[in-house]
């Protein structure tokens, strides 16, 4: 393992997009992406990335959401994970009842076949702007089309529905992947702070598939063929280790103790857990460390691969920096991503 991140610290770092949430289709200087012009080449200004956003809320506007798969990807689609009502839906209202993936391309001709499902953080009250579209920026300007998930949120949403949009995402990119150019055998996920523990219990928590289900979305795995997670919430049991409010707003005031343990990631990794690449900052006052430091315990104590960057890089949410996106795209091209 330290062969391996020397090696992944050794190379040269990649060019980072230094972005975050673009502005809702009214801040000034926001083009449309298109084909020639993917938004993952688009540089965004702060004033712009603090903006409202049409990836995570509707701003009062009517999104086009596609019930269907879409024959081909395109950039900044909207597709909505299920084509009625997902499981447990309690209304109808685009920002917060329907979970969809926002689809970020490549620049023209830089597609390498790998895939990635982001889900950004926000203590499972909120999608943060700064997680979403810059890991989609970062990862597609490297190759690897990305897709922002906007999963359903507490208190009106509690576990299992957060986890449902998670599993769904994959198997949806999964099964839809020769069509859109994609390797269904690689497709991993991203997950940062409430996110990364939704990306770690989707990494702890799958299954192949029902292949007598209907729906060829539901006939495939919702396995990740790796996951990177950045600053995760990990235990919900700990109560010295557990951010109050993550777990608050995912499984409310009175969980059953049953529940804990079984969203404590830590506590469910297995042999079959794909290849892990933890970020953690030992400066981090609002999520421990700790919460990595045992989830990677758990990895090493199953024989899973992983890489773990644990450092002082500053405050909890500092997002896409140099300080580990080079070392980890570098290890995403020695998986083939």
């Amino acid at each position: 393992m330290r062969t391996l991140l020397a090696f992944a610290l050794a190379l040269v770092s990649l060019q980072v997009c230094a972005a975050a949430d673009p502005s809702a289709g009214g801040t000034p200087g926001v083009e449309p992406a298109t084909a020639a012009a993917p938004f993952a080449s688009l540089t965004l200004t702060p004033a712009q990335i603090n903006g409202a956003s049409r990836f995570f809320t509707i701003d009062g506007k009517t999104p086009t959401l596609l019930a269907a798969p879409p024959a081909r990807l395109e950039d900044v689609q909207v597709l909505r994970l299920w084509p009625d009502q997902a499981p447990l839906q309690q209304g109808d209202n685009p920002a917060t009842d329907i979970p969809t993936l926002t689809v970020f391309l490549p620049p023209t001709g830089r597609a390498n076949g790998a895939a990635m499902v982001i889900f950004p953080g926000g203590a499972y009250s909120h999608l943060s702007p700064r997680e979403g579209l810059p890991a989609a920026q970062w990862l597609a300007s490297n190759g690897i089309t990305a897709f922002v998930l906007k999963y359903r949120l507490g208190m009106k949403y509690h576990h299992p529905a957060e986890l449902d949009d998670a599993q769904r995402s994959i198997r949806y990119v999964r099964a839809n992947a020769p069509a859109w150019g994609l390797d269904p055998h690689r497709v991993g996920i991203i997950g940062f702070s409430a996110g990364g523990h939704l990306a770690s219990a989707a990494a702890t928590h799958f299954d192949a598939g029902n292949p007598q289900s209907t729906d060829p979305i539901e006939r495939a795995s919702c396995r990740p063929d790796l996951h990177i997670l950045l600053y995760p919430v990990v235990t919900l049991a700990d109560e010295a280790l557990v951010h109050k409010p993550s777990r608050t707003w995912l499984v409310g005031d009175h969980p059953a103790p049953e529940l804990l343990e079984f969203l404590s990631s830590d506590r469910q990794v297995t042999k079959d857990t794909p290849p892990a690449f933890v970020v953690h900052s030992t400066g981090d006052t609002t999520v421990p460390v700790a919460n990595s430091d045992h989830y990677v315990a758990a990895l090493e104590a199953n024989n899973i691969p992983f890489v773990y960057l644990r450092a002082p890089i500053g405050k909890h949410g500092f997002g896409i920096t140099d300080d580990w996106s080079g070392p980890a795209m570098a290890w995403l091209h020695i998986h083939k991503f």
